[in-house]
């Protein structure tokens, strides 16, 4: 390792506390303030992208921060883990413990004053089946909780190119159905027990909501990948300059689908599932006004309530994929998601 190297090994991560500072004083300025330095407002089909949204990614920007996508898998995962807790921040949370669930890591997350019999929502996280873990969704996961008062079971599935499509979607339906086996164990009551996720964890918890039937309660899809076939015009018309891109959906789509997968299966694609009329649990799908995956997530709403599923959609407009991580840091973002906790709570 040369002289620089090892400088720059050393100096990095005294720096992280520099620029956690420094992002958090940047995103809680005044949105007059963030307006005056940032200019002209974002916008696309009649939306307005939200000032501390703008500015986040200038500062991105800026500070070189990369597109995960764009490193060896390995580096991408740390990429992507120092951005989802630069705006995480530190959530409280009555308690948390560590298990194993179906063979794998898992954390439950209990608000203050809840025991047993409550209801659980289980969550998959997001990261394009390749990125992410516990760590990832720490912050999100705490935030949705504490204000919900529904217990959360966070479960780290395996992550391709090790382990490929349908692991991730196995692994999700095995740590559902425990999570209903093992319901006294984790103070649940069997008759409330929900998923849900963001993005590729939504893609995940649609696919586990169809496949459990009855055994849901509630399902809860934060801008869910739902296909990987088309190019709605939300992916081609937002394909740069709003955190998830092109480069992105790509790396992440052609390391979970090896070659020879069909990207119809119903297992990856919902929104080509045969949904059943009856036993389908209630559903909630949050999309963002600025996100590729916009058209796809809210046209698998639409396929649920033809199918007569019981569906509430909201989309964001003012948002950007991944603003589930951002509720340390950004006024908006956190309002978004504290208004997904009470969809949580009044249906759990």
């Amino acid at each position: 390792m040369s002289i620089l190297a090892r400088a720059s090994s050393l100096i990095d991560p005294l720096l992280v506390p520099v620029k956690k500072s420094a992002f958090a004083a940047a995103m809680n300025l005044p949105p007059a303030v963030q307006r005056r330095i940032v200019g002209k407002p974002v916008t696309y089909d009649g939306q307005t992208l939200a000032v501390d949204t703008q500015i986040m990614l200038a500062l991105m920007k800026v500070s070189g921060e990369p597109d995960p996508s764009t490193l060896p898998i390995p580096k991408g995962r740390v990429a992507l883990l120092r951005q989802s807790q630069l705006g995480g921040g530190r959530q409280e949370i009555g308690s948390v413990r560590e298990l194993w669930v179906a063979g794998f890591k898992a954390r439950l997350y209990t608000p203050e004053g809840v025991s047993g019999n409550a209801p659980l929502l289980v969550f998959l996280h997001g990261g394009g089946f390749i990125f992410g873990d516990l760590d990832s969704h720490d912050a999100p996961c705490r935030l949705l909780a504490s204000e919900s008062g529904v217990k959360v079971l966070s479960v780290d599935y395996r992550l391709a190119p090790e382990s490929p499509f349908p692991a991730a979607y196995d692994d999700s339906v095995a740590a559902f159905r425990w999570a209903v086996e093992h319901a006294a164990e984790l103070g649940a009551d069997p008759a409330r027990i929900g998923v849900g996720g963001d993005s590729a964890g939504g893609n995940l918890a649609a696919g586990v909501a169809l496949a459990v039937g009855e055994d849901c309660a509630f399902q809860l899809l934060i801008y869910p990948v739902t296909q990987s076939e088309a190019n709605t015009r939300s992916r081609e018309e937002l394909s740069e300059g709003f955190y998830l891109t092109a480069d992105f959906i790509a790396a992440a789509t052609d390391n979970y689908l090896p070659e020879g997968i069909d990207r119809r299966d119903p297992r990856h694609a919902p929104l080509y599932a045969e949904i059943p009329t009856s036993g389908v649990a209630p559903a909630y799908v949050a999309t963002a006004g600025f996100d590729p995956l916009r058209d796809e997530g809210e046209a698998y709403a639409a396929k649920l309530e033809e199918a007569g599923v019981k569906v509430a959609h909201k989309r964001f407009a003012d948002q950007i994929h991944g603003f589930l991580n951002v509720v340390g840091a950004g006024r908006t973002s956190r309002a978004a998601v504290l208004e997904i906790a009470q969809v949580l709570r009044d249906n759990l």
